[in-house]
């Protein structure tokens, strides 16, 4: 292994179990407001991709933003033996790759903590103080600054008055002693979140108020991350087809709820990577269901049909329960139920390919003249 590359400017190293590109992605754009930057490209965060960004770096970069990925341990460890970072951000401890440490929360975090016991012992960290499992992040050597961000709890960086607003969040937050308002143009309390570790690194940087506002206001968004698109007969999908885990799924449909009139409808498919957390991951999401007012529950795979059995188990009505295993099946009776003023969800692992769903729909229920086109703004709740 060749010696860590250690650089003399901000190298931000982001990790977590969700979040992590939209994150990237948001402080990457509030630093390109004064600084040229070199960030990861799209969500390719594996070992080799951080040895090809190392060949990239130039003098004229300011900063480097970079996505480390895992998928066992030591993978961490070995992104910092390439680049070693000086910040770094883990966006939150949750249940993506759990599989690979026997379902235990605990060996994944430490996992995770590989980033703080190998990036700069002296540097700066952001963690989230409102993910129960930051108190299993193990620190190490590290003796360096420690930022929280939360909208729950108490930290250094708090989000207040949080709302679903036009087509995006709002919220405040009290930098130096003043109150500040911040807007991100994505639905979701997640990625307010996201927002507030970007805004704590940037601040840490000496980036102003203003700046991380513009910088907020065009972060690239992520591909089939919360992509929301206004269909014939004011129907909206939500296309968040790109991955699944149980914490994801869970504000995915928390997000349904926030988007639209009329019925909601949430096609669910089997979360990979969980391994001995399978049944209680689907099981989780499944009791989610049943607290929210979801029309309909169309359920994709073989590990997803344990999503509708604890729906029911907690209360759901089971006639409003459709299992597929196939998934010609499963379009075709989603296309003949949906009706005007419905708004469905499709969300699962990359490997169950519903981004085809998802595509589907908009193929088969495109809006068809400017009126039909209307901003989905107008038709998100402003609801905290």
């Amino acid at each position: 292994m060749a010696n860590p590359l250690r650089l003399n400017k901000p190298v931000i190293a982001i990790t977590g179990s969700a979040g992590k590109s939209t994150t990237k992605e948001m402080v990457a754009s509030i630093l390109s407001t004064r600084w040229r930057i070199l960030k990861s490209v799209d969500n390719l965060n594996f070992i080799n991709h951080t040895q090809q960004t190392r060949q990239k770096v130039r003098p004229e970069h300011r900063a480097l933003v970079l996505e480390y990925g895992m998928s066992g341990a030591g993978h961490i460890k070995r992104h910092c033996q390439i680049i070693e970072p000086n910040y770094a951000i883990i966006t939150n401890i949750g249940s993506a790759h759990i599989g690979a440490f026997g379902g235990d929360v605990r060996k994944l975090a430490r996992a995770k903590s590989e980033l703080i016991r190998w990036m700069k012992p002296t540097g700066t960290v952001v963690l989230n103080n409102d993910n129960a499992n930051t108190r299993l992040i193990e620190t190490g050597r590290f003796r360096g600054k420690r930022l929280t961000v939360g909208i729950d709890n108490k930290a250094d960086y708090r989000a207040e008055n949080v709302h679903y607003s036009s087509g995006g969040m709002t919220f405040d937050v009290k930098l130096r002693g003043k109150l500040h308002h911040f807007r991100i143009p994505i639905l979701g309390r997640h990625h307010v979140y996201n927002a507030l570790c970007a805004i704590a690194l940037t601040d840490a940087l000496g980036f102003d108020p203003q700046q991380m506002r513009i910088g907020l206001s065009r972060f690239r968004r992520m591909y089939r991350r919360t992509s929301i698109y206004r269909l014939r007969n004011n129907i909206f999908l939500i296309d968040d087809s790109f991955s699944s885990n149980p914490d994801a799924a869970t504000a995915a449909l928390d997000t349904l709820m926030q988007v639209g009139n009329g019925k909601k409808y949430a096609v669910l498919g089997s979360m990979q990577a969980l391994g001995k957390y399978s049944v209680a991951g689907h099981s989780a999401v499944g009791r989610h269901v049943a607290k929210r007012n979801i029309s309909k529950l169309y359920t994709f795979g073989t590990l997803a049909k344990t999503i509708g059995t604890a729906a029911v188990k907690a209360g759901y009505p089971k006639v409003q329960v459709l299992h597929f295993v196939d998934k010609a099946a499963l379009n075709r009776r989603l296309l003949s139920d949906l009706q005007s003023n419905t708004t469905v969800l499709v969300k699962a692992s990359h490997g169950l390919r519903l981004m085809d769903t998802a595509d589907l729909l908009r193929r088969r229920l495109s809006a068809t003249n400017r009126k039909q086109q209307a901003n989905v703004k107008q038709s998100v709740k402003k609801k905290r």
